[in-house]
């Protein structure tokens, strides 16, 4: 039995965070991507995802956030991921997306 995906949406002083929770994979992957269409193309918000809570990402997820990044980029608003597991870091550096996902500091 895999862990169920949920996504907190809350509202920030500065913007929307949102809170990936679970497995993040083909079966959740249609409920995330309805959920976050409106919040991807809201230009005038801030958008944060938090993957601290999130234990799996497969393609599937990974083509999702690369779909917002590029949406979000389109509407130069800004993005930021954080909170990234160790593991799905991991991922994110095989696949070359870390550095469009993690802010550089």
């Amino acid at each position: 039995m895999s862990h169920k995906f949920t996504a907190v949406t809350l509202k920030e002083a500065d913007g929307i965070r949102v809170k990936l929770q679970g497995e993040l994979d083909l079966a959740a992957a249609g409920e995330f991507r309805t959920m976050m269409e409106p919040l991807a193309v809201d230009p005038s918000t801030k958008l944060t995802l938090d993957l601290s809570e999130l234990s799996y990402i497969d393609s599937t997820g990974i083509g999702i956030l690369i779909s917002i990044l590029k949406v979000r980029h389109a509407e130069q608003a800004p993005f930021f991921v954080e909170n990234v597991p160790s593991h799905v870091q991991k991922l994110f550096d095989v696949t070359g997306i870390s550095k469009f996902l993690i802010p550089q500091h």
